[in-house]
């Protein structure tokens, strides 16, 4: 008898275990996502003082590449001249501010310790930027063959699609 009421026991002690356990996932759960969906408003806030489109009308696509990637923005509505006009401006804009090293903009909507941004900053010179036109909008290739950079534009991209949410994607 006293075996038995020692396994209900240690099954019942096993089972608050377990009930803890689930109760503490669903709520770090929850503060994760409340957490992230807080992320999402403070850079879509901050980026409404960068980009002069409207972050709702328009989509951002970071795709990787061997050798670089390419960022394209693109109006959701190719006939939206506005967005696109405004797209075309602030793209030509940043690349030219790139190749110089300056990652300001992106600095300031997503955080001077975004993934990969030091790094693009410093070795600015090993990076080929250029800009070109899109269908409905634009885009910036990045060139580099130096293993370190290249990681470091990945991440950049990456952090980009994370904090950019529902308004960016990989290409």
């Amino acid at each position: 008898m006293k075996l038995e009421n020692r396994r209900v026991q240690a099954l019942l002690a096993a089972l608050a275990l377990v009930v803890a356990a689930a109760t503490a996932y669903v709520l770090i759960s929850r503060n994760e996502r409340q957490a992230a969906d807080a992320r999402l408003t403070e850079i879509a806030a901050k980026s409404r003082t960068v980009m002069p489109f409207d972050l709702e009308r328009t989509t951002h696509r970071f795709a990787k590449a061997a050798t670089g990637g390419v960022q394209t923005v693109t109006s959701d509505d190719p006939a939206d001249a506005e967005q696109v006009a405004l797209i075309r401006e602030h793209l030509t804009a940043e690349a030219t501010a790139f190749s110089e090293g300056d990652y300001g903009d992106p600095a300031s909507i997503h955080g001077g310790e975004m993934p990969g941004l030091r790094e693009l900053e410093a070795g600015h010179d090993r990076i080929g930027i250029r800009y070109a036109e899109a269908a409905a909008g634009a885009q910036i290739t990045y060139t580099t063959s130096d293993p370190a950079l290249l990681k470091a534009l990945h991440a950049w991209f990456d952090a980009q699609v994370t904090d950019h949410g529902r308004h960016a994607e990989h290409g």
